[in-house]
């Protein structure tokens, strides 16, 4: 399995992030996406695992309109000041994703530019699709040529034609060894040519086995696109409408449906298939200006991160801002945040995610287990995922009265590790009693409530770090263990230490860093003796 598979994903519009001109007047560069890194411990609270970054390069606009993909737009900083940002996020565990807008480019794109100058002279008339000298174009241009979607400003590239191919590749090339990116997110994904992406993940996975791709796709079988030849996984836009409409309408037999058919364990049509989940984005409203009631809002998100596949949270959102498009434009989806304000705004719901992530990375049944449903009414939702040894059972009530489950266990003793409530179990029958508008996780051992909440970072930040094999290490709550053995995660790459109980034998595995690693209060979690 590899990182992506677990991970909590942070989109960022990085233009209206840092609130940047609407138009690339071609002045001096500005820093404005340094400020990034004073949001790294924002994001390390909620247990961010990637930053998706939407257009960072040279455009006229709005970032979908390219002019050149390896130069960063001068409105956000420059190709130094980006890897420092790359570079920080890195060393603090968190992985870089970057918008691949391939489709198309602006009009200020030199090879079309040479288009325009030279005519059917230039040597670039066959890396635009369906270009021709037949007509005018409705921008005035003396020659034909396709626009993204009827927008003329947004120019179709030829993904057939071997020198388009070629100058993408070596730009991605360049992201990867020059910002040590990490994965790619494919803009208009459905518009792309199969055997380009095909050819793009074999360099992608060349360069970095674990490398991540993933598509925007709004309809159609995700199969098509998210394969072994293709993609690692598209955007989930049949549930991302789920995951607002069934609150609204107060029926959950609609998210229900639409995950059984994804993913269910019966028989799922994605089950192969981690697909991207959201609850809204850079071209969507607000989730908070969707729902009818502001208390859906922590549901959606419980439901979010415990359903099939990978959660990710668009800027701002965690807080429960709002943003509707208004007179065709998306501004308003797209603003400029500051945490300093945010932390105005609704620190409930943001609490209740910062808690999500925490649970989402103590648990791995909910991250990859299977799902099933046991029971179902218009308000009301349980149902369990399932990963080896692992259950985790999920409760949402919708309604605004209490309301009772009663449900059959394997498990003796469970306990509501977001409100931190045991779970009365009798008899191998458990029941909880839920007030209005509220989720529960229930699980056998509250490990997030219990055990402190110990930095989760990547190996690089302790490289100095040696953990002795055979050495003896105490837990700083009590008992003493043997290491047996430093391995590395067959998927990931990660170092774990394996270590044994002096009283018991019992064997057991922890991420090098989190084994190296202090509790809030500064204490070594494991202290040789």
């Amino acid at each position: 399995m590899n990182w992506y598979d677990n991970a909590i994903i942070y989109h960022i519009y990085p233009l209206g992030f840092c609130g940047a001109p609407k138009f690339n007047d071609g002045g001096e560069v500005t820093y404005r996406l340094d400020k990034v890194i004073e949001w790294i411990p924002h994001l390390k609270e909620m247990n961010v695992d990637a930053v998706y970054f939407g257009p960072v390069f040279e455009s006229v606009e709005h970032g979908y309109d390219t002019i050149d993909y390896k130069t960063i737009d001068r409105r956000l900083g420059d190709n130094d000041s980006f890897k420092r940002i790359c570079d920080k996020l890195h060393e603090n565990g968190i992985r870089v994703i970057l918008d691949g807008v391939f489709n198309h480019v602006g009009r200020k794109f030199p090879q079309f530019v040479d288009i325009q100058e030279k005519g059917q002279g230039s040597g670039y008339c066959g890396w635009f699709q369906n270009l021709n000298f037949g007509g005018q174009s409705p921008c005035g241009d003396p020659f034909w040529y396709e626009g993204w979607n009827g927008h003329y400003n947004l120019v179709k590239l030829n993904l057939r034609n071997v020198g388009v191919a070629d100058h993408i590749i070596d730009a991605v090339n360049y992201w990867i060894e020059h910002f040590g990116i990490d994965g790619i997110r494919f803009d208009a994904a459905d518009c792309i040519d199969f055997d380009f992406f095909k050819r793009i993940r074999d360099f992608c996975k060349g360069k970095k086995r674990d490398f991540w791709l993933m598509g925007e796709i709004i309809h159609g079988d995700y199969n098509r696109w998210a394969n072994p030849e293709m993609l690692d996984s598209v955007t989930n836009y049949e549930c991302y409408k789920g995951l607002f409409s069934s609150h609204n309408d107060k029926n959950y037999f609609e998210i229900d449906y639409s995950i059984n058919r994804q993913s269910g364990s019966n028989g799922g049509i994605y089950r192969n298939i981690n697909l991207y989940n959201f609850a809204d984005n850079h071209d969507v409203n607000r989730l908070a200006s969707t729902v009818n009631n502001q208390a859906y809002l922590p549901l959606i998100y419980t439901l979010m991160y415990c359903m099939p596949g990978i959660p990710s949270i668009y800027y701002g959102s965690e807080y429960g801002i709002q943003g509707r498009k208004e007179n065709n434009s998306d501004d308003n989806l797209r603003p400029c945040l500051n945490l300093d304000d945010m932390q105005k705004e609704n620190t409930e719901l943001y609490k209740h995610i910062v808690k999500l992530g925490r649970i989402y990375r103590a648990y791995p049944a909910l991250r990859t287990g299977s799902y099933e449903r046991i029971q179902i009414t218009n308000q009301q939702l349980l149902f369990k995922k399932v990963l080896g040894d692992q259950t985790v059972y999920v409760a949402l009530n919708l309604a605004d009265y209490p309301y009772d489950f009663n449900f059959g266990t394997h498990l003796s003793g469970l306990v509501d590790v977001i409100g931190a409530k045991p779970v009365e179990v009798n008899n191998g029958n458990a029941h909880i009693s839920m007030p209005p508008f509220s989720s529960m996780i229930i699980v056998a051992d509250d490990i997030v409530n219990n055990e402190p909440e110990v930095q989760t970072v990547s190996e690089t930040v302790v490289p100095d770090t040696v953990v002795e094999v055979n050495g003896r290490y105490r837990y700083y709550e009590g008992g003493e263990y043997e290491v047996t053995a430093v391995a590395r995660h067959s998927e990931n790459n990660e170092e774990l230490v394996i270590y044994k109980s002096l009283s018991d034998g019992s064997v057991w595995a922890r991420p090098k860093a989190l084994f190296c690693g202090k509790t809030p209060d500064g204490v070594p979690v494991f202290l040789k003796i």
